[in-house]
């Protein structure tokens, strides 16, 4: 029963999520010829004040960027 877990900042819609999932199970599909029906694909949205990259967050890198 594989379990796969994908992280992302808010933004992905509802469409793109569908897509994120049914990938993953088809590369478990493919990869490792498991079950889709038992394959569990789980998409946590991650605040960009909780998401660090280099020693600071991504939403203040972002306001970084914005402000040019």
């Amino acid at each position: 029963m594989p379990y796969v877990n994908i992280r992302i900042t808010p933004g992905a819609t509802e469409a793109q999520k569908a897509e994120l999932i049914a990938g993953a199970t088809d590369l478990l599909v493919k990869v490792l010829n498991k079950n889709p029906a038992t394959t569990f694909v789980i998409i946590d949205e991650v605040q960009t004040e909780d998401w660090g990259i280099g020693g600071e967050s991504v939403a203040a890198r972002n306001r970084k960027a914005a402000a040019g």
